[in-house]
């Protein structure tokens, strides 16, 4: 009890951190959305390989999961929804390429001999953006290679400290932001030509998406921690009040039986 009770204390501690870390992240996200929104409205059009989309032949999956266990059904949750999409894609005819997040997500494939093209591990309990870089150009390069024509990423959605929902989130091919009216109506004139900008941008934007994608899973990672460490705390209070109750009542049993034999002892003698 006191070690489930001093792990809810952590990952209560790292929730604050990781929901801070989720909201300093968004201001980067929506000035890069602005950006591409900008490209779209000042030129003919965006174009570019990682904003076509092409008949898939072979879909690549990527499974966020965390690294340690007790977080209830954290990875569970992810990694059954993952399961069924790779079922689907292959009754569909589709190759997969398999790539994890996590020791839990790396060792339930792998137990079930699944293919697992590439792993990272130990980024998922505080994710920094070199981590992001990393699974992000991983992933590209397998895009611009043409080994996978289309990348989803199963992860978790952190919505509350009560509430994380596993989603599908597909980052490649990109998907760029929907225009405003209002950007369609100002000039824009840039330097170099937008699709020098694009090439240099779409890059840095795929990495962005991947940071926020680690940092909800690392979130929502440490509020499923939370509250299964107060599940377990709660439970073992109430063991022990049980089993205290159990043992009174046994000490309480064995003093009556031995005041029973004392008194039957002392009318034997003065019976006698």
């Amino acid at each position: 009890m006191k070690i489930t009770r001093a792990m809810e204390l952590i990952a209560t501690s790292r929730i604050a951190k990781a929901r801070v870390r989720v909201a300093q992240s968004q201001p980067y996200t929506d000035k890069m959305n602005e950006v591409i929104r900008n490209l779209g409205a000042g030129s003919a059009g965006l174009s570019h390989p990682l904003l076509e989309r092409r008949q898939v032949l072979t879909a690549g999956i990527v499974v966020v999961s965390s690294d340690r266990g007790l977080a209830g059904g954290y990875n569970s949750n992810v990694i059954r929804m993952a399961e069924h999409r790779i079922h689907d894609l292959r009754n569909a005819g589709k190759q997969i390429r398999l790539y994890t997040v996590g020791e839990k997500a790396k060792a339930y494939f792998a137990y079930r001999n699944f293919e697992i093209e590439q792993a990272w591990l130990g980024v998922t309990d505080t994710p920094g953006y070199g981590d992001a870089r990393m699974i992000g150009n991983a992933v590209l390069e397998e895009y611009e290679s043409e080994a996978v024509d289309s990348v989803e990423v199963f992860t978790t959605r952190y919505i509350s400290a009560l509430t994380q929902k596993p989603v599908l989130w597909p980052i490649l091919p990109i998907e760029p932001p929907e225009a405003k009216e209002e950007d369609a109506a100002v000039g824009y004139t840039f330097e170099p030509s937008p699709e020098s900008i694009l090439a240099r941008l779409l890059p840095r934007y795929l990495e962005g998406t991947v940071f926020g994608i680690l940092l909800e899973a690392s979130a929502s990672e440490h509020a499923a921690r939370r509250r299964a460490m107060k599940a377990a705390t709660e439970n073992a209070e109430e063991l022990v009040r049980l089993l205290t109750r159990e043992a009174n009542q046994a000490r309480q049993a064995e003093i009556t039986t031995e005041i029973s034999e004392i008194v039957g002892g002392a009318e034997a003698l003065a019976s006698g």
